[in-house]
Parts: C-alpha cells; structure tokens; sequence
C-alpha cells in the first residue's frame, strides 16, 4: 500500500464456512458479528488524528469477523468528512477529533439524516520538535500560544529563553479541514488569529517530515502521530503550572495532569444506513466493542468502559427495531 494514499481499502478472500467453524470451535465461542455471513460495504471518511485507529479496527474486522465486508477508510480532515456525511447517499460513518457543531447538526436535520455521536478514545495534543533541537525541556500553554498567535511578540526561540539559539521558530500546523486545528484555534488559543507565518498542512505526515527536518521546527497534531515517529521526534513536555508534564497514555486522561490538553475522538454514525445495511450496524457494534482493546496501539487512551456499553446497547436496540 502507498504511503501517499489517504484510502486503504483492504480486500481478503472469502475463506470457506469449513474455515470458520473450526476458528470458532478453537475460540470456543463464536462472536454475534462472526455468526452470520455478510457483505457489501462500509464507507467512513474524517478525522486524520481518528485514522490509524479506525484504519486499524477495520483492518482486524475484515481480516476476523466478515471477510465479505469491505471496510474503506479516509481521512479528509473532521470538517471536510463531515460535508461528505451530512449529504443524501453520503458516508456510513464521520471521524471527528472534535464535537459536531451546531451549524453540522442543522445540516443533518435539513438533510433528514439521523446522527448518533460514538466517543471512541482520549487523545492528547501533542507539540512536537526536532530531534537536534537540546534547548527545549519544556514550555509552558502561555509560551506555546505566544509562539503560534498574531498577537504573540515572540519570534525567534530566544525571545522565550536569552541562552536559546537566535533563530526563527518555524511553527506549523494541521489546516483548517482538521478538528485537531479547531480544537487548538478555539480551546487553546481561545480564537486569537494564528501569525501568518505558521505553515498549516493538510497532511500529518508532511508534519512529521518538516518539523524531522528543521532544527527550529515546532508542530502541534495528536499523540498517536508523535508515539508513530518518536524515532524522529521529541515531544515537548507542558507545565500547566505543577511543573511540567509529557503527553503519554499514562498522562493523557479528562481528569488527569494532561487534562487541559486532552481531548475525546469520535465516529459519527448515520442511523438510517445503519438500519439500513446490516454490514454497517455490524461494524458500529464491533468499533464499540473493540476500541478500547486497541486504542494504546495507535496512541489513545481507553475511554470508561460504561461509556462504551451505552452506545453499545443503543445499537443493539435498533437491531431489535
């Protein structure tokens, strides 16, 4: 698969119902997904941040549970999947690293489409430098937003710290499609302009490779992006005022030393498709069901698993519709 795809699409041979007997026979117990046979298609676009979880699941999902199913994951940004979901015959589900907004929920109730928010797992922003970078230990929220808006005096790393280098900070960002820039732009610079200078991306990997490669570079995205390349990386610990404190999935909590900084992700699921196609109602159900399992693999903490069975029984009950 290319790196330079924003689609995976993971097709698997049908394995004959022999196969699959056995493998529940050695489980001991068969799944209720693995105890029907299914196919057609799941169509999920959004958030970047969301991706490699969700990329993940389904690529479990179609490998364990319905080989005839295929599961077809983007990742165009929270903003931009949305437009892609709240349109007649559009997505199944939306990734979002950030909550709907109200101009997104009037959309979907002009549009006659049912949507059911599902909180899949805790990230945490995550400010990233280069490798080469021995002068930053830690920075404090006043700094980093001094370091990223119009208003903010400071320029070069020495306008934070006389003994840092005399050179320009080169701040960079994801754009405006992203909920990770929303979530930034509103919560933590509370809406103040970003400085012209700050090169926002569309993708997170073009982050990674700029900030890899300048020495005075300082970029903001989700902890799984920097846990998936602390080999060209260095996170910046915050001290949020009781000294400072490194994302991690040990830190990263609602309630935790990370708080201020932490945010829940999301899927947002089209009830009617899921009433609809048998193959979506699956998928929403084995999500649930799966993410915490596998949230620490992709950088996210694990929500509280009542949370998880809430939804959880909200979609069993529109299989009983």
């Amino acid at each position: 698969m290319k790196s330079i795809k924003k689609t995976i699409l993971i097709g698997v041979a049908a394995l004959a119902l022999t196969a699959c007997s056995a493998k529940d026979e050695e489980s001991g117990t068969a799944s209720a997904t693995a105890s029907s046979e299914l196919e057609g298609s799941v169509l999920i676009d959004g958030s970047g941040t969301v991706y490699p979880l969700m990329a993940k699941l389904a690529e479990n999902y179609m490998l364990d549970e319905q080989e005839g199913v295929s599961v077809e994951v983007s990742r165009a940004g929270t903003s931009a999947g949305f437009k892609k979901f709240l349109v007649k015959d559009g997505t199944d589900f939306n990734d979002a690293s950030r909550t709907i907004k109200d101009e997104e929920t009037q959309a979907a109730e002009d549009a006659g489409i049912d949507v059911k928010e599902l909180k899949l797992a805790l990230d945490g922003l995550t400010f990233v430098v280069n490798k080469d970078n021995d002068w930053v230990d830690q920075l404090t929220p006043e700094q980093l937003i001094s370091i990223f808006t119009a208003d903010g005096e400071v320029t070069k790393w020495s306008d934070l710290d006389p003994s840092w280098p005399d050179e320009e900070i080169k701040a960079m960002g994801p754009n405006e499609n992203h909920g990770t820039y929303e979530f930034f732009y509103e919560k933590v610079l509370e809406e103040q302009d970003l400085k012209s200078s700050v090169n926002l991306q569309q993708d997170y990997s073009t982050l990674v490779s700029l900030v890899s490669d300048d020495k005075n570079g300082i970029a903001f995205f989700g902890f799984g992006y920097y846990a998936g390349n602390q080999e060209k990386l260095k996170a910046v610990p915050v001290d949020f005022g009781n000294g400072p404190v490194e994302p991690s999935l040990e830190t990263i909590a609602e309630d935790g030393d990370y708080a201020a900084f932490t945010r829940p992700v999301f899927t947002y699921l089209n009830v009617g498709h899921a009433k609809e196609k048998p193959q979506v109602l699956d998928y929403a159900k084995y999500v649930l069901e799966n993410a915490n399992k596998m949230a620490g693999e992709t950088g996210f903490a694990p929500i509280p698993e009542a949370e998880s069975k809430e939804n959880l029984d909200f979609l069993n009950s529109l299989g009983d519709k």
